[in-house]
């Protein structure tokens, strides 16, 4: 939409006409007798035409009076209300892609899925309500990886997330290394709200870091860590004769998770299903509010030159218009003065 900064400059439009209705009468000075009148007489007759065209240059004359007040109102183009971040958490994501994240013992829609793809779903749409926050991806396997920096581009941390393929940060677990990671990337951040929610089915079976070494250090930075052991307690499985039932989350380490989360005054939870871990992922969103208040912005483009740029095109078309009609009627006096002389001339041959 359009807005005037100064719409009462508006006011003036009328300026003209109540100059000329309250401006005194003039009063006729006695004539100027001058030897060349009637040749001054002529040019004024040839010119009658361009007086005939004088409404159209007061229609000119108008326009460029009403560009240059709106000029002088400071129109400008306002966008759409831009909803501006705010500087609400920092937050890591700590995701196991490892070889046991792809057991199928999730439901998602009536079907059955993998660790991986429930985990996408869900932490998908945890990482879409935490407008506000600067958000941060963590992939880890035998080895850990920082996949996205903090950023309040969420799309992207979705996005990246449900690219990432199976087992591409190798077969086992590093949970120290990730926690390390994790902390080493939270400590150039502001220490207030720093947290990180780390999500596993497996245990430590290999790393540079032992888990409860970096929860230590987490603690020490003041770094808030949530655990999450994901992974059914019960799956069938075939068998020769007839299936089976195993426990497929039988390595998940429940005690070392809770131990992290204890030294770092976080929460360990436990997902069996996937509703199970959406809740839990919704009860972050209490534990770690998202800040309420937001700002906005709206951008803003000056439009003032636009009506001063035609005004001034105008005042050059007019005055070179008054220019043209003066050089025209001269050359027509001229003209007509030469004729004139000619035909007296052989007026006067014997």
């Amino acid at each position: 939409m359009i807005e005037f900064i100064w719409p009462w400059a508006f006011w003036v439009i009328p300026a003209p006409m109540l100059f000329m209705l309250l401006r005194p009468a003039q009063h006729q000075d006695p004539a100027l007798r001058i030897p060349f009148f009637d040749q001054i007489e002529q040019m004024m007759v040839l010119s009658k035409k361009a007086r005939n065209r004088q409404w159209s240059r007061r229609v000119i004359a108008l326009i460029i009076w009403l560009c240059l007040v709106t000029a002088a109102s400071q129109p400008r183009w306002v966008g759409e209300p831009i909803e501006l971040p705010q500087s609400g958490r920092d937050l890591l994501l700590a995701v196991d892609i490892s070889g046991s994240m792809g057991t199928k013992d999730m439901r998602l829609d009536r079907q059955m899925v993998t660790r991986l793809a429930a985990v996408k779903n869900v932490v998908g749409d945890f990482v879409e309500r935490r407008k506000g926050d600067r958000l941060g991806l963590i992939l880890f396997g035998s080895q850990a990886y920082l996949q996205t920096p903090l950023t309040f581009d969420r799309s992207t941390v979705r996005g990246l997330l449900e690219e990432t393929p199976l087992g591409i940060a190798g077969g086992k677990t590093a949970i120290g290394d990730a926690i390390g990671l994790a902390v080493k990337r939270l400590l150039d951040r502001p220490s207030e709200n720093r947290v990180l929610i780390l999500l596993t089915d497996g245990v430590n079976n290999i790393g540079e870091v032992s888990p409860l070494q970096a929860a230590k250090l987490a603690a020490d930075e003041g770094i808030r860590i949530y655990t999450v052991g994901f992974g059914a307690d019960e799956m069938e499985v075939p068998g020769l004769l007839f299936n089976r039932t195993v426990n497929p989350s039988a390595e998940l380490d429940t005690q070392a998770l809770t131990k992290i989360a204890g030294l770092t005054d976080g929460i360990y939870q436990r997902a069996r299903s996937t509703a199970e871990l959406s809740n839990i992922y919704a009860a972050l969103d209490q534990l770690e509010p998202i800040e309420i208040e937001q700002e906005t912005f709206r951008p803003e483009k000056s439009l003032y030159f636009w009506p001063l740029s035609i005004a001034l095109l105008l005042s050059f078309a007019l005055s070179g218009q008054h220019l043209l009609a003066y050089y025209i009627a001269r050359i027509k006096w001229h003209r007509r003065t030469a004729s004139g002389a000619t035909s007296n001339a052989g007026n006067s041959t014997p």
